[in-house]
């Protein structure tokens, strides 16, 4: 119980420090509220931009929360659209329960995607899933199909988790677990530089860092176990698909995941950022803003006549 509200006011405190960091103008039309998932885990939910633009639910990933999106929330041209981001279970201001089969099972993942959708009647959003984003995207679409979004972005998305996909970080992922406090931030401060190439701003990782502490230890314990329906998911999907991914990401093998993912679904579109690694919305954001508004462009006006 404890923790559970030391967890809820560094959470409400980290959201006051960036609503003060960023533009007030973007930050004075933002809407939060609470979701319920099928299974009872509360989904903290943002809103922001226009509520008569397309919708883009942003899914953030592992260690994360709604922060990690600041630099797509607050460019000028993706305002025009209805940007809706949630915190994860086990992370930021949602529910965060202890039992390791609520993070293990990849379709409580997906059921919290469809009632988010639902419960903001967003139509046809254009799902953005970063790393553990795009599992959860998977899932979704294995579960509900793609019926009621119109496209997808993998972001440096795990499309599964295999070696053959995974830069091994043994001792990273073995001290993020610890029982020991220090060994346990400082496994997450170690995870968090894995994620840039090019590293962020001393205040930005600041900030990262205790968003990251706030994210659940028995979450992280059992996120390794994730079940994953790529094939069921991708292979699937008949809205367009695009995937934009860091060549020098440290987490994700890069060309076997964009592999695996075109072998299952050729109609997929990749692009690679040169100089970016596992977190290119950070590390380029202008050009990420660009290649996402062109996607969400094209895509609306793609599916113009479909309901």
């Amino acid at each position: 119980m404890f923790l559970s509200r030391l967890h809820r006011a560094l959470g409400a405190l980290i959201v006051g420090l960036a609503l003060l960091i960023g533009a007030p103008a973007a930050l004075a039309a933002t809407r939060q509220y609470t979701v319920s998932a099928p299974d009872g885990v509360a989904l903290a939910v943002q809103e922001s931009g226009d509520p008569d633009g397309t919708p883009v639910i942003f899914i953030h990933g592992l260690l994360g929360s709604r922060l990690n999106w600041d630099k797509q929330l607050h460019d000028p041209q993706l305002q025009r659209h209805r940007l809706i981001t949630y915190d994860l279970r086990g992370h930021g201001l949602s529910g965060k329960p202890t039992d390791a089969a609520v993070y293990t099972d990849g379709r409580r993942w997906a059921d919290d995607l469809a009632a988010v959708i639902a419960s903001t009647q967003a139509r046809r959003p254009i799902l953005v899933g970063w790393s553990l984003g795009g599992a959860v995207i998977s899932n979704y679409l294995a579960a509900y199909g793609d019926g009621a979004v119109g496209g997808a972005v993998y972001v440096d998305g795990v499309i599964e988790l295999k070696p053959e996909q995974l830069v091994p970080h043994p001792d990273v992922y073995r001290d993020m677990v610890a029982p020991d406090l220090k060994t346990h931030l400082q496994g997450e401060r170690a995870f968090l530089r894995l994620c840039f190439h090019r590293q962020p701003d001393p205040d930005t990782f600041s900030l990262l860092l205790a968003n990251a502490a706030l994210a659940s230890w028995e979450m992280q314990k059992a996120v390794p176990s994730m079940t994953i329906d790529a094939a069921g998911g991708l292979s699937r999907a008949t809205v367009p698909v695009l995937l934009l991914y860091g060549a020098r990401d440290a987490l994700v093998k890069t060309a076997p995941s964009i592999a695996r993912a075109k072998a299952l679904n050729p109609r997929i579109r990749s692009v690679l950022y040169a100089e970016s690694g596992h977190a290119p919305f950070l590390e380029e954001p202008d050009r990420f803003n660009r290649d996402l508004l062109s996607f969400i462009c094209s895509t609306a006006s793609a599916s113009g006549g479909r309901d």
